[in-house]
């Protein structure tokens, strides 16, 4: 899993961290929460920016809905 995973991302943060609502996650912690993950590697050439944790972000608010 790396940083365009976004859906499997937001699927493993609503698994892992059901008590957290996303909607109030700052992007660094966002960020620290996704390189955390079980399984995720950053890629070369496929860094973070603040376009990939808006998507995450979304992904993850609809997967808790």
């Amino acid at each position: 899993m790396h940083w365009l995973d976004v859906q499997q991302i937001a699927e493993a943060l609503v698994d892992l961290h059901p008590e957290i609502d996303p909607v109030h996650v700052s992007f660094p912690r966002l960020k620290s929460l996704v390189i955390a993950l079980p399984g995720f590697a950053e890629q070369p050439g496929h860094p973070c920016n603040e376009r990939i944790l808006e998507a995450i972000q979304q992904a993850w608010i609809e997967e808790r809905e």
